[in-house]
Parts: C-alpha cells; structure tokens; sequence
C-alpha cells in the first residue's frame, strides 16, 4: 500500500486571497461566474455503484443501491462566454455531486487533463502571477520563463495536447488528488478517480474544432439528452507502495489496477438559470467516511479557493 507520509495544513487566509485575485487577474472579474470554469452546464441522474465499490470503501454511496446526483460540465476559462473550440476551453472540468441526505453530500471534482501543473498552493499562485505579465511583448526572460524554468512539471502540464471532444458524452475526467479509501474492514488504499463515457473518447483535431459554433458542446448535451441518457463509468486507480500520492503533478504508471466504482446516469439538463443550481459550491474535500484525504497539500487549497470564490459567487447573485 503506497504510503501516506504527509498531513495537510489549513492555507492561510492571505494565500486564498492572494489565489484569487491572481485568477481575476487572468480572467477579468465577472461577477456571479467562478473565477475559472466559468462556463457550465447542470444535469442530473443517479449513480449506481459497482460490486467492487463496497470492497473499497464504506462511504455510503458505494455501498446503498443508488443515490441521486448533479454534474456540472464546464469550459475551463474564467471567461462565461468562451467559446467551447477555443483553446482556453481546455482542460474541460465535470464535478459530481451525490446527495446522501438532506443537507449531506459528497463530491468529485475532476477535468479532462490526467494532472495538474503545481503540487502546492504556493507554486499555484506564482504560475497565475506570472502569466498575465509575461506577454509577447514582456522583457525576456519573461516571469512565466523564469517560473517553468524550475518547475518542469508545470511545462508538462502546460504543452501537453488537450484536444476538443466532440461532445462532453466522449470525454474522459480525472480527479486531480488522491484519497485514501477505507472499507468496512478498516482496510485502506490510496487511490484517484478515473471518469470515462460508456460511447468512448472521440477527439477532434484543430482544424474540425475551428469549423464548429463557439458552444457546440454545450448544445449537444441537450440534443443528447432528448434522444436519452448519457453513462459514465467511474473507477479508483490504485497506488503501488512506491507511488506518490500527496504530489498531483506525478502521473502513476497506466499499469496500476483499477478497481470499479459506478455508472453515472444522467437523465436530465437542469435550468442553468436556477438559482439552487448556480449557488452549488463543488467541494474537492470528499467529507464522507471511507475516504479520506491523502496528505496532498493542493486538497485544502482548492476547497478554501472554492469556498471563498463561491461565497462572492452567491452574494452576486443573491444567494
């Protein structure tokens, strides 16, 4: 069992604020949007846990027959009105909500790029200072230059293709942290969920994305969704006891056996204009028992960089 070695620490206030005003910076502020993924789309179904979920963890929805959930897809920009083939759209993001009880639930948070740039919040915030000051016509060596020169994983992250799906329905998700899942038996592995669509990955090059309207996908889902459901299986990669698991920008080797979590069933497109939907703040932190956090210290960042952005969120939108 790969080892969790590291505890994680609440980030302090001056960095949250610090994360979001560089996120403004980038994007511009828009208020009622989140700082990124600004553009989205709510649709709800169920989830239905495999056999093996159970084996793996006692968290309730691995282990009830079904449980009702939303998700939200999203365009990865700050910006509400991108256009879905443009290449700030990727990566694209899809976080689960599962409603466990009244006023109880449970979320993955994911997007269709395996990793993630920086391993803490700290490296985050210097990538986003460094970007909108490091132009064309920025001095060279430029800030974002003198960043990537010591951070070669953040230039991995960066150069790495993200291509267009033809739908959201044909695209593959990836939490970016790991967890430690612990089953009824109080036998624990460390592992990160793996979401791919029932019809497949479907990707199109550059050219085929230029000649598409700018929220082809978001117009699909829809049309999708009228002729019937669109399914997506979920599994938990397991680490190797010489695996990373506190570190998002470390891939683990494709061989590692994955174990099956569940089918999402989504069944409906919800009113992107509701007020309930929009005032939804996605969690990164499980809080559920029977998984647990791995000691990634990105995990209590991204949660306070949530929760802070989706309080301004809701106080500009009146909720």
């Amino acid at each position: 069992m790969a080892l969790n070695t590291e505890k994680t620490t609440a980030p302090s206030d001056a960095l949250i604020k610090d994360l979001l005003d560089a996120l403004d910076k980038v994007s511009g502020l828009h208020p009622g949007f989140r700082p990124v993924h600004a553009k989205g789309a709510i649709c709800s179904g169920t989830f239905t846990p495999a056999a093996e979920a159970a084996k793996l963890t006692r968290a309730p929805h691995a282990t009830r027959p079904s449980t009702r959930i939303v998700v939200r897809f999203s365009d990865s920009a700050g910006v509400p009105n991108v256009p879905d083939n443009d290449p700030m759209s990727g990566p694209r993001g899809f976080a689960i909500r599962f409603y466990l009880a009244e006023h109880v639930h449970t979320d993955i948070v994911s997007h269709s790029h395996d990793g993630f740039p920086t391993r803490t919040g700290e490296e985050f915030l210097q990538l986003f200072r460094a970007l909108p000051v490091s132009g064309p016509n920025a001095p060279k060596p430029t800030p974002l230059d003198t960043f990537l020169a010591s951070h070669p994983k953040a230039v991995e992250y960066l150069t790495a293709p993200k291509p267009f799906p033809s739908s959201f329905a044909r695209e593959s998700f990836f939490a970016v942290t790991a967890f430690k899942f612990t089953n009824s038996q109080g036998l624990s592995r460390f592992g990160r969920f793996r979401i791919r669509p029932e019809l497949g990955n479907d990707h199109l090059t550059p050219e085929e994305a230029a000649k598409k309207s700018a929220n082809f996908l978001f117009d699909d889902l829809a049309q999708r969704l009228a002729k019937g459901p669109i399914k997506y299986r979920i599994a938990v990669q397991i680490a190797a006891a010489e695996d990373q698991v506190a570190d998002a920008t470390i891939h683990w080797p494709a061989s590692r056996p994955e174990i099956e979590f569940g089918t999402i069933t989504l069944a409906k497109r919800e009113n992107d204009a509701d007020l309930e939907m929009r005032k939804i703040i996605f969690d990164p932190i499980p809080r559920v028992d029977g998984i647990d956090l791995s000691g990634d210290p990105l995990s209590e960042v991204r949660a306070a960089i949530y929760l802070l952005s989706g309080r301004r969120r809701r106080a500009a939108i009146g909720g």
